[in-house]
Formats: structure tokens, sequence, C-alpha cells
């Protein structure tokens, strides 16, 4: 049985790249049906040829800053059944974050120097326009160091200070103690970390030991 072609808009301002990728894609079964070199004309593909996937890099024209994945969200918002891959050298931990913000299907985001063979990326194409999630290891990495550094700032200065005595080993009695407050005090802000860490119940996992890991890991 033959596989499906699949329909992709692919956006890159490099000639060279647009036109490799277009005719590697071709070949691995794809039907590029435009392919692009701005982020507008980006939006308008996809708004009259309706493809399953399109295929951009963070930055691109004019100002070669943030264009590309701006366009990635409108189309997110505009056509939400088709999917958005990012295919860039640039890791954007934040635009990452936005894209995903809405839900991971239907999202990709690969960093080129990272994919080694064109099957693996044509894979992640046909994960994506199906609804799949595509993302590289290390923006994943990013994105959860980020998720940390939010969830640390979120806390208040008092929660704080109940944090970085559970660093030092201390109990809730112990820092109770310390703090010359009520035990249940200390266990209402520990909770209240457990919280904004999105640490959940689980006989598996230590809550205060990953709790106590993740603001080590940011304010080490």
């Amino acid at each position: 049985m033959t596989e499906e072609r699949l329909r992709v808009v692919l956006a890159e301002d490099s000639v060279v790249l647009r036109d490799g990728m277009a005719e590697l894609l071709a070949v691995r079964g794809c039907e590029v049906v435009a392919a692009v070199a701005t982020a507008e004309d980006l939006v308008a593909a996809v708004a009259a040829h309706r493809p399953q996937v399109a295929v951009v890099d963070v930055r691109m024209p004019p100002t070669h800053t943030d264009e590309g994945v701006r366009a990635a969200l409108r189309i997110r918002e505009a056509h939400p059944g088709v999917g958005v891959l990012v295919f860039s050298q640039h890791l954007e931990a934040s635009w990452a974050a936005r894209l995903l913000a809405g839900g991971a299907a239907g999202v990709g985001y690969l960093l080129k120097e990272r994919v080694a063979r064109t099957s693996e990326f044509v894979d992640s194409l046909r994960r994506v326009a199906a609804g799949g999630t595509a993302l590289d290891p290390e923006v994943v990495g990013h994105l959860m160091r980020a998720r940390r550094r939010s969830a640390v700032d979120a806390l208040t200065p008092r929660e704080r200070e109940v944090l970085a005595l559970m660093a030092e080993g201390r109990s809730n009695r112990a820092v109770a103690e310390r703090l010359s407050v009520s035990e249940r005090a200390v266990e209402k802000h520990v909770a209240a970390v457990f919280a904004k860490f999105g640490l959940l119940a689980s006989p598996a996992d230590n809550r205060r030991v990953l709790a106590v890991l993740a603001y080590l890991s940011e304010t080490g």
C-alpha cells in the first residue's frame, strides 16, 4: 500500500536550502505545495493551500529576528488543523514555550544541526501532521529549565526561606524552630512550593528531594 503524500508548505529564506529541502522532501514522498522565503508569504501560502504541515525557520526577513516563529503562532491560531514544525539553527526557548502553550498536538521544534538523516526529519513531519509532537531533546531541556526558573521566581520570600532550609536537610519541625513559626505554617509553605513546582504526590517520588533539586539547579 502506497503511503499518502504529505502536503507541505516550506518557509526558508535561503534559496539554496529551500530548493534542496524541497527536492529531498519530494524524493521522500512529500508534496511541497509552496516554498516561500518570507513569513508573510508563509501565512498566505498556508491559507491558500491548506497543507497538512508547515515548516518554518525562526528568523526570517526582513529583520531576521523572530518573524518566522510569529508566523507559526498565527498559523496555529488561524488554522489549528495544520501542523507546524519549526526547523532552525536557533533555539528560542521562550518562543517554543509560546508555541506549546495551547497544547503540544501538531507542534514540532527541531534544530538543523542535530537532524542526522532525512528519514528522521520526514518521520517528524508526518508525526506533527498527524497531531503528534516532535521536539529536539535540547529544546525539551531548555523548556524544563525555563519552567523551573519560572517556578522559583513565583515563590514568596517566606517560601524561599523554607525551601532554602529544606535544602540544608532540615525537617519541617527544624524549619519551624529556625523561623519561629508553627510547624503547621511550615507545612502550608511546603505544600505551596510543591504546587508551584508542579510536584504531585507519588509513591515513586520524594517531592521534598525533587523540590530541593529544582531549587538548587536554579540558584546554585
